[in-house]
């Protein structure tokens, strides 16, 4: 019955793939990352009038020990050194 269902309902199975209907981790603030990951501060960017998109922030474990007690305009001025930056997206319905 499944592969009926399926066949009749595509949007199921796209669902289920994705499971984008599905907050996760639960009952974790994703706003705060540092409670979370070490050396990481959560940015927000305006894309266009309306849409706000948050970011991660991680430094490198090298920076680790330089990164401990800053705060939020440091860690947007070690994106302006040589370092690459590697960007990475991902998201679920209820956390995006």
């Amino acid at each position: 019955s499944v592969p009926f269902l399926i066949r009749l309902f595509p949007i199921v199975l796209t669902k289920f793939v994705f499971l984008n209907f599905l907050a996760f981790p639960f009952f974790v603030d994703l706003r705060r990352p540092e409670l979370l990951l070490n050396n990481t501060v959560s940015l927000y960017l305006a894309t266009e009038p309306g849409v706000t998109v948050g970011i991660w922030h991680t430094v490198p474990g090298t920076r680790g020990a330089e990164a401990q007690g800053k705060d939020q305009r440091w860690y947007e001025e070690a994106l302006a050194d040589a370092h690459p930056v590697i960007i990475y997206l991902h998201g679920n319905g209820g956390t995006r």
